[in-house]
C-alpha cells in the first residue's frame, strides 16, 4: 500500500523568470511585479516597471507567488524589456479578472467606508437576510 499523493502539476507555482509575484511587505507592498532573476534559494530580482516597483532584490518570503507567468522572458532582462514582455502578455488584464485581485480591491473598498456608508450596508444586508428567509419559509 502505497503512501504517496499525487499532485496535479497545474496547481504548482515555481519560482521561475517571468513569473508574476504579488509584493506584499515593504514600501511597495500590494502592487505587481516580475522575477527576472533568481538570486539565492531565499531571494530574486524583480522589477515592474509598469507598476512602479524599481528593479530590487526581494526575499521570497515577502512576495506571493501569482498564477501568471510573461512569457519568453530572458533572464536579467532590462526594464524596457519587461515592460514590452508585460504588455504583450496582457498581464495587468488578466489580473483584474482574477478572483484574488477583485477580492482585494473589495477589501480595500470596504476599509475606505464612511460610518454612515457601513450603516448602509448594514441595512441592505438585513433586507436581503429577511428577503432570502421568506422565500426559504414558502419553499
Amino acid at each position: 500500500m502505497s503512501t504517496e499523493t499525487t499532485v496535479k502539476a497545474s496547481n504548482w507555482r515555481f519560482v521561475e523568470i517571468g513569473r508574476v509575484v504579488l509584493v506584499n511587505k515593504g514600501a511597495y507592498a500590494g502592487k505587481l511585479a516580475t522575477i527576472v532573476e533568481i538570486i539565492d534559494h531565499k531571494r530574486v530580482l524583480i522589477d515592474g516597471p509598469t507598476t512602479g516597483v524599481p528593479r530590487q532584490g526581494v526575499a521570497l518570503a515577502h512576495v506571493v507567488l501569482t498564477p501568471h507567468v510573461v512569457a519568453k522572458l530572458p533572464r536579467a532582462a532590462r526594464s524596457s524589456a519587461v515592460a514590452k514582455k508585460w504588455e504583450a502578455s496582457e498581464i495587468d488584464a488578466k489580473w483584474a479578472k482574477s478572483a484574488w485581485a477583485q477580492k482585494i480591491a473589495q477589501r480595500q473598498r470596504r476599509a475606505a467606508l464612511s460610518d454612515f456608508e457601513r450603516f448602509q450596508v448594514l441595512l441592505l444586508k438585513k433586507q436581503q437576510r429577511l428577503a432570502v428567509n421568506k422565500a426559504a419559509a414558502k419553499a
